[in-house]
């Protein structure tokens, strides 16, 4: 049966990987896969990571299984950093390990057609290429919305209000939360209000992707518009990830927070969250988790890793403004907008051909979207790859 199958498309970010591995050039730049780097271009373990790792070294006694709801430690500061240590959504709420956020939103898909077989999904239209496929195998409805003018380099506001407006009780909208969409837009505080206010009178129940807390402005302040949900709606969930802020990559490191009108309920969406993932993976993987645990749940090491975090933050904004004023420098204004955006992600609005070209004239690796991992630009390569982007937008 094998013989018979016919060869699947590339998946487009790791055909990206495959060519710049490929490529010979000494001065070639990856601003395609969405990883963070430091000034050197690495991608680092943090300071606080390895030493959670070295504790763990010492003092860990068992490799024994855990269960499908994962490690409780982690579960537990994960609930209390996505939603506030004092908050009241926090008493109503129930988290569970997973492998990844793209666990988490796998969970949270097949748990939301086991109640609603006939649900229907809104997602932006500019979002990640595994959000569709995997709702679609889910057995979820999708159903695209606008979300950014790339020409302009803003959000469609009015016409997110619009599409969404005609939602229902038996539906389900996908929120990136901040610094989540490669845009690089996230809406602000007025717009989230009037997002709250619309699923309050469509009665539909929102799912945040939460992957970058404390990229955009710091921890708290980043989880805000979930806090803001958890206060006006009586249901939520939230597919969170340690992937970027503790740069867990390969570790795998995400949690599916659920919130219910009332204990009770949270504690059976988490019952039935457990079935679907006793049948998808059985248990997440344990030692990231542990890692963030470590780190959460020891005053020290948190205090660390915070510093850390901001670290990379600032480092990425840097980068925007260098990017921007090394683009004007070339005669392109039209892309101040990248400097005001958050996060690792921009669109540049290039052509498929000017990606190419960026590619083999100049070895500046993007995506055929556009899209660029701002964390991958440096000091030494900052100017060269906005003269890159200059003369292909220009030629």
């Amino acid at each position: 049966m094998f013989a018979e199958l016919p060869t699947p498309p590339q998946d487009p970010i790791l055909g990206l990987a495959k060519l710049f591995a490929q490529d010979r050039a000494d001065n070639k730049v990856d601003l395609g896969i969405g990883v963070y780097k430091d000034e050197r271009g690495e991608v680092p373990i943090l300071r606080s990571v390895k030493q959670a790792e070295s504790w763990l070294a010492a003092h860990q006694k068992s490799k024994s299984y855990l269960s499908s709801i994962g490690n409780p430690d982690f579960n537990r500061l994960i609930g209390e950093l996505v939603l506030g240590a004092e908050s009241d959504a926090l008493r109503r709420s129930q988290t569970i390990q997973t492998p990844g956020g793209t666990g988490a939103l796998r969970v949270a898909a097949d748990l939301l057609h086991k109640l609603r077989p006939h649900r229907r999904i809104f997602i932006p239209s500019r979002t990640w290429a595994n959000h569709q496929p995997l709702f679609l195998a889910a057995g979820l409805e999708v159903v695209p919305y606008p979300y950014y003018d790339v020409t302009r380099g803003e959000l469609q506001f009015e016409a997110v209000l619009a599409a969404l407006a005609e939602m229902t009780r038996e539906d389900v909208l996908l929120l990136h939360g901040c610094c989540q969409n490669p845009t690089g837009a996230d809406f602000d505080s007025a717009q989230w209000r009037a997002i709250a206010e619309l699923l309050v009178r469509t009665g539909a129940v929102p799912l945040v992707d939460l992957a970058y807390q404390g990229f955009a402005v710091g921890l708290r302040e980043d989880a805000a518009a979930v806090a803001l949900l958890a206060s006006r709606l009586p249901e939520l969930l939230v597919a969170s990830s340690c992937s970027k802020n503790f740069a867990l990559y390969r570790e795998r490191v995400g949690a599916l927070t659920v919130i219910g009108a009332r204990e009770a309920d949270a504690a059976t969406a988490r019952a039935h969250a457990l079935i679907v993932a006793r049948t998808n993976y059985s248990m997440p993987p344990d030692h990231g988790a542990a890692i963030v645990a470590c780190i959460l749940g020891s005053d020290p090491l948190r205090g660390e890793w915070e510093q850390e975090l901001r670290a990379m933050r600032e480092r990425i904004k840097a980068m925007r403004v260098q990017l921007v004023a090394n683009l004007e420098a070339h005669g392109a204004r039209d892309l101040q907008f990248l400097a005001h955006q958050r996060g690792m992600f921009a669109l540049l609005g290039l052509s498929a051909q000017a990606v190419e070209a960026l590619r083999i004239r100049h070895h500046v690796y993007i995506t055929g979207s556009g899209r660029i991992n701002v964390a991958g630009l440096t000091p030494d390569n900052v100017a060269r790859v906005a003269a890159a982007i200059a003369a292909v937008r220009d030629g």
